[in-house]
């Protein structure tokens, strides 16, 4: 049992999905206890062995032991997804299909000089989609020695993935996965001007430079794909999980955004035909394939048609009923007014209009959550960032930047009161708090009660409440962020505004979290501080070395404002760069959208 407990260990942290996904972690014992159990219900489910009707979910059964063990697991457990370099002709398309399969990986490019042969072929898309299966794009040209990564080397293989995928007619927001076919070590992961890391940012700033219609996908060990995600921002990690003798495999997670699992390669026999085949866990809720080509949708086009719907519900509701409020705040309660109500939310952002609730809803609306970002391709909560944009339409920025007033509760700061109650809960792992915030503030792919998507939705509603205050629409600026590239620098744009320089920064953070002037924030510091068992800053830096710790944590949040705007730097500088020529292109092409498509 301790052999069991002491792998459950290295497979650590596991993420339990729900409204807010969190870490689990365990430690090892002599005995299975309920806690055990506990850790290991939650590995099947995030391993996507077992859920909690299957017979051995919390039992440590072979293919438990399988996946604690190595990183392929049982390779000949239950596998939806899978890859091939091989055409999918209508045959082996239906052999798949027959035998389970619902996703294939296919090959986008074959470099000059390969003998595979393993580019995707006229028509075969189309005879994958007439099967039943749906598809993602690989990209691989060498990738497997540390000087087949540089920069250079990723910017251009990202215009040849973008210009490849555009001909095959592969749509807006799909995700190509970008290969990693080789035993990186961290050194290498880390090195410049040859590197993992280094070559990715190549790939972001090349995809951006053909307007960002492409998101990147990472493929390689359990560690190059958390590094990537981590520090490019990946939208997900195809997990080279049958390489299981890979030290990137070894004693490493998957990666919290895993999509693709490959555990095992195996020659398919169907009648006189033979071809290779990689067996991929593929996990529910993530890459959703591609079930079809050429469609002008965008990512966010619902959302924005939705809203732009609500817009001119709110513009005839105050025609006919005489209401003064702006047409642009009553789009945003109407869709927080679910989850974000409320004594806590009257104080933020006021009271929503209930009459304007009834209107909506008797014309066939409802409140839709969530959408995906096209800048990111990440899953963005729609409820959040108009709550935190209502918010800041209340409530007026501090005259001086480095302080904080109790709007910046609707956005950052409630997030980062939530943060510091995690960092006090989690001191014995991270003694230092400047560290705590490098790991998990508003990191990609890494789950925290501040995490990357949460940053952006604060950053996206502050921009949206500041874009209303001035005179605009929340119809216009949703055009401008989402299909316009005005989300390219969210992070700059609203360090800009919000804290000017890191100094204010740090200091803003260190006045929302001491509290003392403002009952808002001194009623929120109480919710969520006090109310998660944590103590309250202002109690905590009279303690031996607290006052150093607490300026460690506020410089923290500074610094990773700074780094998330390095994030974003390359991709939007290559964007602004050529916007005037993609639309260009596009209106050549008859593209009444220009670079949106």
């Amino acid at each position: 049992m301790e052999l069991f407990t002491a792998a459950c260990v290295f497979n650590e942290p596991v993420i339990l999905r729900g409204l807010d996904d969190s870490e689990v972690r365990t430690t090892r014992k002599e005995d299975f206890d309920d806690k055990t159990k506990e850790f290991v219900e939650i590995f099947q489910e995030f391993s996507q062995l077992y859920r909690s009707t299957d017979a051995n979910y919390g039992v440590g059964d072979y293919d438990t032991w399988a996946q604690l063990l190595v990183s392929m697991g049982n390779p000949d457990r239950e596998a939806t997804g899978s890859d091939t370099r091989f055409e999918i002709t209508a045959s082996r398309a239906d052999w798949l299909r027959g035998n389970g399969y619902r996703l294939v990986g296919r090959y986008l490019y074959d470099p000059p000089g390969s003998t595979l042969d393993k580019e995707i072929k006229p028509g075969e898309l189309q005879t994958i989609f007439d099967a039943g299966l749906r598809v993602f794009p690989i990209y691989q040209d060498n990738a497997r020695r540390l000087s087949d990564f540089t920069y250079s080397q990723g910017y251009q293989h990202a215009l040849n993935a973008h210009d490849l995928a555009t001909q095959y007619g592969f749509n807006r927001g799909t995700t190509i996965y970008f290969a990693v076919d080789y035993d990186a070590q961290q050194w290498e992961i880390d090195g410049h001007p040859e590197g993992i890391v280094t070559y990715f940012n190549g790939v972001v700033a090349g995809l951006a430079s053909r307007g960002k219609k492409y998101f990147h996908g990472v493929y390689g060990s359990r560690n190059v794909c958390i590094n990537v995600t981590r520090r490019t921002g990946a939208r997900f990690s195809f997990v080279s999980g049958m390489s299981w003798g890979f030290s990137g495999n070894l004693g490493y997670p998957l990666p919290a955004n895993w999509a693709m699992n490959q555990i095992k390669e195996f020659k398919v026999v169907n009648g006189s035909d033979t071809f290779d085949l990689d067996r991929d866990v593929w996990r529910t809720g993530t890459e959703p394939g591609v079930r079809s080509v050429n469609d002008s949708a965008g990512p966010a086009d619902t959302f924005i048609a939705y809203v732009s719907r609500l817009y001119n519900h709110a513009v005839a509701y105050k025609a006919e009923n005489g209401v003064g409020t702006n047409a642009s705040r009553l789009v945003m309660e109407y869709i927080r007014h679910e989850k974000y109500n409320g004594i806590a939310w009257w104080w933020l952002a006021n009271s929503y209009d209930g009459d304007f609730v009834e209107y909506c809803n008797s014309r066939g609306e409802s409140v839709q959550e969530s959408f995906t970002d096209p800048i990111t391709g990440y899953d963005l909560d729609a409820t959040h960032m108009m709550a935190t944009a209502n918010g800041f339409l209340e409530n007026s920025d501090p005259g001086d930047k480095g302080t904080a007033t109790g709007g910046d509760v609707a956005g950052w700061g409630g997030d980062i009161m939530t943060f510091w109650a995690d960092w006090r809960n989690s001191e014995e792992e991270y003694a230092s708090p400047r560290a705590f915030c490098e790991a998990k503030l508003a990191v990609p792919g890494t789950v925290s009660s501040f995490g990357f998507t949460d940053m952006v939705e604060d950053a996206d509603g502050y921009l949206l409440a500041k874009h209303v205050a001035g005179g605009g629409t929340v119809v216009g600026w949703m055009n401008d962020h989402y299909e316009n590239g005005g989300g390219l620098t969210r992070f700059r744009d609203h360090f800009d505004r919000r804290f000017q320089t890191t100094a204010k920064a740090r200091s803003a953070c260190r006045d929302i979290l001491l509290g003392g002037d403002d009952v808002t924030i001194d009623l929120a510091l109480l919710k969520l501080i006090t109310g998660a068992g944590a103590a309250l800053p202002g109690d905590y830096i009279l303690l031996p070395g607290g006052g150093d710790k607490f300026d460690s944590f506020c410089q923290g949040f500074a610094d990773r404002q700074l780094s998330l705007i390095g994030l974003e730097n390359s991709l939007a500088g290559r964007y602004r760069q050529n916007l005037k020529t993609f639309r260009e292109q596009a209106a050549a092409r008859g593209d009444a959208k220009g670079v949106q498509s």
